[in-house]
């Protein structure tokens, strides 16, 4: 895996890797579009704690939003099917490097 892509995995992995933002994504994925309101009634949590999740999460790729009139976000689907398939030969190499390896 070149440099940049492994940037972008760990910049993508670091962002799944809390609780609330995963219960946004299945939120999004649930709805497939959603008002930022929709997604703070879900969750016990401030409106702008939602809000930071939801930047965390748009700076990773793998949201995608407008601001006006409203806000109103989606899970980037090519960015989850790319991710999916990142992390599919991430995997996939460590076994085979495994497999190679002594064991110990």
């Amino acid at each position: 895996m070149d440099p940049s892509a492994s940037a972008r995995l760990a910049v993508q992995l670091k962002a799944l890797a809390h609780p609330a933002r995963l219960k946004v994504l299945a939120h999004l994925a649930r709805s497939r579009t959603c008002q930022c309101g929709a997604i703070v009634a879900g969750l016990p949590l401030a409106q702008s704690t939602v809000s930071q999740h939801i930047r965390i999460l748009c700076d990773a790729g793998l949201v995608r939003g407008s601001e006006s009139p409203r806000a109103c976000y989606c899970i980037d689907r090519d960015a989850l099917a790319a991710l999916r398939r990142d992390l599919d030969a991430l995997f996939e190499a460590f076994a085979q490097e495994c497999s190679a390896g002594p064991e110990i």
